[in-house]
């Protein structure tokens, strides 16, 4: 079974979502977000995400661990506080012994929409479809499972990869 747990960062929210991959298309587990507004200051907005991480792990048992790469737009500050965040879920993912992977916004979005600027509304749609779900979940969930969706793809491209590269060395010999 390949259970995928993938983490949209922020400082103020987080959003999360769990697919697995097992079969021929992936299934919704379970997403939402970590709400960090009524925290109060960044270390504890930091220990919450790293406990619920290790809560999630621990109720749905994921194999591997997918989260958004840092960008650098105009504020500097709110670059930092998002490696922080990412920072914590990463640790908490590696804490509990998951393989950790990282896809930049535009190769999220072009894996699940097919085009690198999508916006919002495009991603929710997207996941919505492609997962079959009942409704059109939170902004941030809908992001965390995009990039389970994009690991998944990426996952199955290197698969095919690796048995052509093995199939070509195979007939080398």
């Amino acid at each position: 079974m390949s259970i995928i747990l993938a983490i949209d960062p922020g400082s103020r929210r987080t959003g999360f979502g769990v697919i697995d991959v097992s079969g021929k298309q992936p299934r919704y587990i379970t997403s939402g977000c970590i709400n960090l507004t009524d925290l109060g200051e960044m270390p504890a907005r930091l220990d919450a995400i790293f406990r619920y991480i290790q809560d999630i792990v621990a109720q749905v048992s994921p194999t591997e661990f997918a989260i958004e790469k840092v960008f650098m737009g105009r504020n500097a500050d709110s670059a930092l506080k998002l490696g922080q965040a990412r920072g914590a879920a990463i640790v908490a993912a590696m804490q509990s012994g998951l393989p950790v992977f990282e896809y930049a916004a535009r190769q999220i979005k072009q894996s699940v929409v097919g085009k690198g600027g999508a916006d919002k509304a495009q991603v929710q749609h997207m996941v919505t479809a492609l997962l079959k779900l009942p409704g059109t979940p939170q902004e941030d969930a809908a992001d965390a499972l995009a990039i389970a969706l994009c690991h998944a793809h990426y996952r199955q491209s290197f698969a095919r990869l690796g048995n052509a590269a093995q199939a070509r060395r195979g007939r080398a010999h």
